[in-house]
């Protein structure tokens, strides 16, 4: 029984965007139960449920969710949980530890500002040596403007090169009938929106909305009578960075270098191989940096690549074919959503934005300020 191939069966999203009339609970539920029926599988055969550790236990939405499993994970280092759970959840059903895993994420982060429950952005906390870093000012954003100031410095990259990856986002959106922003922008209109966190101004950070998914996983035997095409899981990694800035040896690194090398390796393909990438994209810098990290292209050399529409649907190298967290949804931690895209588009089940002949997807997700990545490689069957 050990070592069975796994794949990703189910896929879903729950209701995205300004969602008032729901709760984390239930946006979780839409999720879960959309996957499952996209997969054809039955509440009762799930015994592996995974979910972030927080405010939503899994113990608690298992309950809610009407999943009684025999198998638990949970973990909590920002939007690159779901990732890493692939990871895990994957080398349980390899070794028969379990039959079906359902991933989940569910928060209504946008509906909150409505209900005045804005809380300040502390991410992993002000306890330990962070303390001594937090009352200089700790929002995610001041990290991430940090290090494009560094990559600026360091390799000559430009706002404008920085202010295409929102603008290739949001052209991706524009075929989106569920993202959130759709409307084209230009670099002129990236550079002019208020400043946030020097040098990024608004447009170079990802939105705020509401939205869940989820994802079901098996093995190959459950697989073939599933109701839609499985999509293999080929190869995973996971690494872990900093948490303190000082403790940060390379600011133009991303720890995907160490994670995407592991799955790029496990799954016996390159980046050149690949036909899609959806990388997570909290902010503009963040795509650069993973699509250095993950050998797309060279170190330094992410500003030029970006050029002429290469991440667009149609260009050289899709990325963020839904429209990412730039414009199409983000809702706190968007790893989930990642992987949904991913299996669509290795599913062909994209629509207008469908990439033409995908057959191997590479995920990248992000967590903190570039604290933790987890990498996926999915092919189509």
């Amino acid at each position: 029984m050990a070592n069975r191939r796994v794949a990703i069966v189910g896929a879903s999203t729950s209701d995205c965007g300004r969602v008032d009339d729901k709760t984390a609970f239930q946006l979780n539920f839409q999720g879960t139960t959309r996957a499952l029926a996209d997969a054809g599988i039955e509440k009762s055969e799930v015994d592996g449920f995974m979910s972030l550790t927080g405010a939503l236990p899994p113990v608690e939405l298992a309950e809610y969710l009407g999943i009684r499993p025999n198998w638990v994970d949970s973990t909590g280092h920002g939007g690159s949980i779901w990732e890493f759970m692939v990871e895990h959840a994957a080398a349980a059903i390899a070794q028969g530890l379990v039959e079906v895993v359902v991933l989940t994420y569910g928060s209504t982060q946008r509906a909150d500002l409505k209900k005045r429950l804005r809380m300040a952005n502390l991410s992993f906390g002000t306890r330990g040596p962070i303390q001594f870093a937090a009352p200089f000012g700790h929002p995610v954003g001041s990290h991430y403007a940090m290090v494009a100031r560094r990559h600026m410095h360091e390799f000559g990259t430009t706002i404008e090169q920085l202010a295409e990856v929102a603008v290739s986002t949001r052209y991706n959106a524009g075929f989106n009938p569920d993202a959130y922003y759709q409307d084209p922008i230009t670099i002129d209109e990236v550079l002019s929106s208020p400043m946030v966190w020097d040098p990024l101004s608004k447009l170079h950070c990802c939105i705020r909305s509401d939205g869940g998914g989820a994802i079901v996983l098996t093995h190959e035997e459950r697989a073939r009578d599933c109701a839609k095409t499985p999509v293999t899981v080929l190869g995973s990694g996971e690494a872990v960075s900093h948490v303190t800035m000082s403790e940060w040896a390379d600011f133009t690194e991303s720890p995907c270098v160490r994670s995407g090398k592991k799955a790029f390796a496990q799954a016996g393909v390159t980046p050149d191989d690949i036909d899609v990438v959806e990388v997570y994209d909290s902010f503009t810098l963040t795509v650069l940096l993973t699509l250095e990290g993950l050998g797309f292209c060279k170190k330094g050399e992410g500003g030029s690549f970006v050029a002429d529409g290469r991440l667009r649907v149609g260009g050289a190298l899709p990325t963020n074919t839904d429209g990412g967290g730039l414009s199409s949804c983000q809702p706190g931690m968007r790893g989930i959503f990642l992987l949904v895209e991913a299996v669509k588009q290795l599913r062909g089940e994209c629509g207008d934005r469908q990439v033409a002949d995908a057959a191997l997807a590479c995920v990248n997700a992000t967590g903190g300020w570039i604290s933790s990545t987890g990498t996926a490689i999915l092919g189509r069957g």
